[in-house]
C-alpha cells in the first residue's frame, strides 16, 4: 500500500505546485476555473488543493471568487531572498574565521531587536556560549554596542527603554549614561568592543554593516589572552566589513 501511495503524493504535490505558479501569474487573482484550465486539471481536482492551500496560508481567496497568493508564501519568499543574501556573504565570514582564528558573527536590527543573523565557527574556532539571548544583551556585547552606536538618536532611545541594562558579568555596563557615554567616545571607533562584559574570559570586536537601510554589525569573539590583538582584528574587520555590505546591496 505505501509503495502505491507515493506516486500518488508526488502527483498531489506537483498539482499544487503548477496551481501555485497559475495563481502567482494573476496579480489580481484568478477563478478556480480560469486555474483548473490554465493547469490542465480537473475543476473538482482544482477546487480541493485550493481549499487546502487557503486552509494553510498559502492562497488566498477573495471576495470575488479570485485566488491570489497567501501571506505564508510571501513569507516564504521573504525568507528565501534573506537566505540568498546570507549565502553570498557565508564564504567572506569563513575567511574571516579562518584568517583571525575566531568565530565570526553578523547581526541585525530588525523589527527592534538585535538578532544574529549567522555564526561561522568551527572545532578550532568555537563561538561564545549564548548563554543570553543577543535580544538581551545589546548593551553588553560588542555586536550590539556598534549596532546602538549606529543608530539615529530616537532608535537607540526606543531600544534601550525597552531592554534592561542586565548585570551579566562584573564587568557588564548596567548605568545608562555611561553605557551612552562610551558609545560616543569608543577609542577604536567605527569598532566596539566587549571587554568580557557578556562572558568572563572572551573579548569581541564589532564594526557596522549595512543590507540596504538595516542597520547591523560584523564581529568576531577572541580569548581573553588575545586581547593585545584587538586593534590588528580591527583593521582586518573593516574591510571585510565593507565587502559583506556590498554583498547585501546587491539585488537579488
Amino acid at each position: 500500500m505505501a509503495e502505491q501511495a507515493v506516486p500518488t503524493l508526488i502527483t498531489s504535490v506537483q498539482r499544487a505546485m503548477r496551481l501555485l505558479e497559475a495563481v502567482s501569474a494573476h496579480e489580481n487573482g484568478a477563478p478556480a476555473k480560469q486555474l483548473a484550465r490554465e493547469t490542465g486539471l480537473p475543476l473538482a481536482t482544482a477546487y480541493h488543493l485550493l481549499r487546502t492551500l487557503v486552509h494553510d496560508g498559502y492562497v488566498r481567496k477573495l471576495d470575488d471568487g479570485g485566488f491570489i497568493l497567501g501571506d505564508k508564501l510571501q513569507a516564504l519568499g521573504t525568507t528565501g531572498r534573506a537566505q540568498a543574501l546570507l549565502s553570498r556573504v557565508r564564504p567572506t565570514l569563513g575567511a574571516l574565521r579562518d584568517e583571525l582564528a575566531s568565530a565570526a558573527y553578523l547581526t541585525f536590527y530588525e523589527e527592534g531587536e538585535i538578532r544574529v543573523a549567522e555564526i561561522v565557527d568551527g572545532p578550532g574556532t568555537p563561538r561564545v556560549d549564548l548563554w543570553v539571548g543577543f535580544e538581551d544583551a545589546g548593551h553588553a556585547t560588542a555586536l550590539g554596542k556598534s549596532v546602538l552606536r549606529e543608530m539615529d538618536v530616537e532608535d537607540r532611545k526606543d531600544y534601550l527603554s525597552r531592554h534592561h541594562l542586565a548585570d551579566l558579568t562584573p564587568r557588564t555596563i548596567t548605568s545608562l549614561p555611561e553605557l551612552l557615554r562610551r558609545l560616543e567616545t569608543a577609542p577604536m571607533a567605527p569598532a566596539v568592543t566587549d571587554l568580557e562584559e557578556y562572558a568572563l574570559g572572551t573579548v569581541c570586536v564589532a564594526v557596522p554593516v549595512y543590507s540596504g537601510d538595516t542597520i547591523g554589525s560584523l564581529g568576531v569573539s577572541l580569548p581573553v589572552n588575545r586581547l593585545s590583538r584587538l586593534q590588528e582584528v580591527r583593521e582586518r574587520l573593516l574591510p571585510t566589513a565593507s565587502r559583506v555590505t556590498r554583498s547585501l546591496s546587491l539585488t537579488i
